[in-house]
């Protein structure tokens, strides 16, 4: 008896389904967020023609270098991403792409996630605050401490929020710069005792970094993996935990001490 399979036409159908539904793909936004390097900007300087940091109070010290604090951008959370897009992200180093829930908090409309980015930037500004104060202890005993950076979200300048403010009012401890005149980047939350902590977007933010003149990079430890998969060229990585740490390290960077690194 002859048997005739039909295999032909069913992988012929099985064919176009799946051509169909990449049809489908090609044009469906996706659950996906596409980020790339960002803005920097100096907190020993200004934005927008306004200091990044004020302090009255206290005798405040004119410095030299930098601490830039860096940040990434990030397609829209309502912004429609494409099958295209997410392939193009993925062949880039330049680009990331992130499951959009990782970038921004679910369940909100753009406005109410705006304004959620924007409060944690406050809580981050009162932490690095209350983080740095605490660190210089009696030195700053009168210092109030204004920060300012428009158009900017997120917890994860608060390391280089405080190392600003330690600058400016205490340098190095011994007279000179804490920066040493150096271009200096970095990224991290802090807590209000001065640990430093995970923010994500690493690879993204050294690459900020470098096109913006940094030559060291400040990283939580825990993401010390994360920045060396892009490092770019000339761009030293320097892990940190701590406030104090932070401090201790660039004191040792300036005077030619022992330096940790990923």
């Amino acid at each position: 008896m002859l048997i005739r399979h039909p295999r032909p036409r069913a992988l012929t159908a099985c064919t176009v389904l799946v051509l169909a539904l990449l049809g489908t793909a090609a044009f469906a936004p996706l659950p996906f967020a596409v980020a790339q390097p960002g803005l920097t900007a100096d907190v020993l300087g200004k934005d927008r023609g306004k200091p990044v940091i004020t302090i009255t109070g206290e005798p405040v010290r004119a410095t030299k270098g930098q601490l830039r604090m860096v940040t990434i951008e990030a397609t829209g959370p309502s912004t429609d991403v494409r099958l295209g897009q997410v392939v193009d992200g993925w062949f880039r180093t330049d680009r990331a792409v992130m499951p959009r829930g990782a970038v921004y908090p679910s369940g909100g409309s753009d406005a109410q996630i705006e304004r959620h980015n924007l409060d944690e930037m406050r809580g981050s500004q009162d932490s690095a605050t209350e983080a740095a104060l605490g660190y210089l202890g009696d030195r700053a005993d009168k210092a109030k401490v204004t920060l300012y950076l428009s158009d900017v979200g997120g917890p994860s300048a608060g390391l280089l929020f405080s190392l600003g403010i330690v600058d400016k009012l205490d340098g190095d401890g011994a007279g000179g710069d804490l920066t040493g005149g150096r271009t200096i980047a970095g990224t991290g939350t802090i807590s209000a005792d001065g640990k430093v902590g995970a923010v994500g977007g690493v690879p993204l933010k050294t690459q900020s970094a470098a096109r913006d003149g940094a030559t060291v990079f400040l990283v939580p430890k825990a993401e010390c993996s994360d920045a060396t998969s892009e490092l770019p060229r000339g761009l030293r990585l320097i892990p940190v935990t701590t406030l104090k740490g932070a401090v201790a390290t660039l004191r040792a960077l300036k005077t030619g001490g022992p330096v940790p690194s990923c």
